[in-house]
C-alpha cells in the first residue's frame, strides 16, 4: 500500500517529476496517487524531501534459500516436437548450473512424449522430469500452470526458465503467482551475481531505451522468460547420460472453462521467420502496401523469410507475425537485409544479433547504418530491381 501523509505534503511536486508512470497529480495542493497506474517502484518515496509518501508492504515469510536447488528449463513442445528456444535455454542453463554447482533439469509436459527425453539430455540436461497425460496433449493455461506449480513445490528449484513464447507468456505468470515469487519477462541476458549468487535478469525497459537488470533477492524460485534467438544452444551429444523421472498430476478437480479446439498455422509465411538463415525486411520507406510486394518478390528469389518493421505492420502492409523487434520477433539469421527501415531501437533489439547486416536506405543518418556490415545509400525502388536481377542471375548459375 502507498499513501500520502497530507499533513506533511507541501505540494512541491518533486514526486510528480520522479514518477515515470504519470501516477501522481496535485489536487488542492496535495499529491494524490492513482493506484491503477502506480507500480510501487518507490521513486517518489526516495525523492520526497518531507517524508510525505510511504509504502507499506506485507511482511514476508522467512525463506530458507538453501532448500531451493537446481536450474529448471520448461521444455515446451508442440505436436511432439521440442521448441527451438528450449535448446537455447538448455545451453544457458548449463552455464548457470555449473556456476551454481547444481543440476540442470528439463521439465516436459505432454502426451506420449517420453521419446523426447533423450534429446533434452543430449542437449545438456542432467535430469528430465516429465508428465505424460492426455490432459496435457495440447497447451491450455490451467493444466500447464498446475503441473509446473505442483512440481516446483515438490522439488523446490532455485531457478525456472521458459521461452517467451505464446505458451510461456501465457501460463508462466500464473505459476509465479502460485509460487508467490517474481517473474522477469522477455529477458535478453542471464548471469549469476558473484557476490549474492542470485540470478541477474536483464531485459529492455522503457520501450527499449534502457536495459534493466532485475534481481529476486527475497523469493524463490527466481523465474524468467527468455526470447528466442538471444542465446546459443550446445552441440547435441547423444553420449550424455541423465536421469528420467515420470510424475503424475491429479487433474480431477481442475475446473477449466477453456477447451482446445485446434491450431491454425500461419499460411502467410513460406519460410519460418525465427528459423531462417536469410531475412529481408521492409519498412516505412516503401511508402505503401502495394510497394511491399517488392520485398516479397526479392525474398522469393533467395528463399528468404519476410520481415517488417513495426511501422509497416501498424500500417497494415503485412501481418504482425512478420514483425521484427522488441514487440515482434527476435531473430538471428546469417544475413539480414533491412530495406527502408530507419532503425528505431525497438527494431534493432530484434535483429542486431544477425551475423551479417545489410542496410538499404536513402537517409545517410538513419540509425540502422551504425550496426550495418554493409550499407547502400540510395533509392530502394532503384536498388531492389538490381538486387533481384543479380539474385536471379546467381541462382541460374
Amino acid at each position: 500500500m502507498i499513501k500520502v501523509i497530507r499533513d506533511k505534503c507541501v505540494g512541491c511536486e518533486l514526486c510528480i517529476k520522479s514518477c515515470a508512470y504519470d501516477a501522481i497529480v496535485m489536487k488542492d495542493g496535495i499529491a494524490e496517487i492513482d493506484l491503477e497506474k502506480c507500480t510501487l517502484c518507490g521513486a517518489c518515496v526516495t525523492d520526497c524531501s518531507f517524508d510525505a509518501i510511504i509504502i507499506k508492504k506485507s511482511e514476508q515469510q522467512n525463506l530458507n534459500k538453501d532448500q531451493h536447488n537446481g536450474v529448471w528449463i520448461f521444455a515446451e513442445q508442440r505436436n511432439k516436437e521440442i521448441a527451438p528456444v528450449v535448446f537455447e535455454l538448455l545451453g544457458k542453463g548449463r552455464e548457470l548450473a555449473e556456476q551454481k554447482k547444481t543440476e540442470l533439469v528439463a521439465v516436459l509436459f505432454g502426451y506420449k512424449i517420453s521419446n523426447l527425453t533423450n534429446d533434452l539430455i543430449a542437449y545438456g540436461a542432467d535430469k528430465v522430469i516429465f508428465v505424460d497425460d492426455p490432459v496435457l496433449e495440447h497447451f491450455l493455461d490451467l493444466p500447464y500452470s498446475r503441473t509446473l506449480s505442483e512440481l516446483a513445490k515438490k522439488y523446490k528449484p532455485e531457478i525456472i526458465l521458459s521461452g517467451a513464447s505464446v505458451a510461456g507468456r501465457s501460463f508462466i505468470p500464473r505459476v509465479a503467482i502460485e509460487l508467490q515469487t517474481g517473474l522477469t519477462a522477455d529477458c535478453t541476458g542471464l548471469e549469476i551475481d558473484k557476490e549474492s549468487s542470485g540470478l541477474l535478469q536483464t531485459r529492455p525497459a522503457f520501450g527499449g531505451n534502457i536495459m534493466a537488470t532485475i534481481v529476486t533477492p527475497n523469493h524463490r524460485p527466481q523465474m524468467s522468460t527468455v526470447r528466442h534467438k538471444v542465446m546459443d544452444s550446445l552441440q547435441k551429444d547423444d553420449s550424455r547420460k541423465g536421469e528420467v523421472i515420470k510424475e503424475k498430476i491429479d487433474f480431477s478437480n481442475l475446473n477449466d472453462a477453456s477447451k482446445y479446439l485446434g491450431f491454425i498455422k500461419d499460411e502467410t509465411q513460406t519460410v519460418n521467420l525465427t528459423e531462417a538463415d536469410f531475412v529481408i525486411s521492409g519498412g516505412r520507406g516503401l511508402k505503401n502496401k502495394e510497394n511491399f510486394v517488392l520485398i516479397k518478390e526479392l525474398a522469393e528469389t533467395i528463399d528468404a523469410a519476410i520481415g517488417a518493421s513495426r511501422a509497416a505492420v501498424d500500417a497494415g502492409w503485412i501481418a504482425y507475425s512478420h514483425q521484427v523487434g522488441q514487440t515482434g520477433k527476435t531473430i538471428k539469421p546469417k544475413v539480414y537485409i533491412a530495406i527502408g527501415i530507419s532503425g528505431a531501437i525497438q527494431h534493432l533489439a530484434g535483429m542486431q544479433s544477425a551475423d551479417y547486416i545489410i542496410v538499404i536506405n536513402k537517409d545517410t543518418d538513419a540509425p540502422i547504418f551504425r550496426i550495418a556490415d554493409l550499407g547502400l545509400v540510395g533509392d530502394l525502388f532503384e536498388i531492389i530491381p538490381l538486387l533481384k536481377k543479380k539474385f536471379l542471375k546467381g541462382s541460374a548459375k
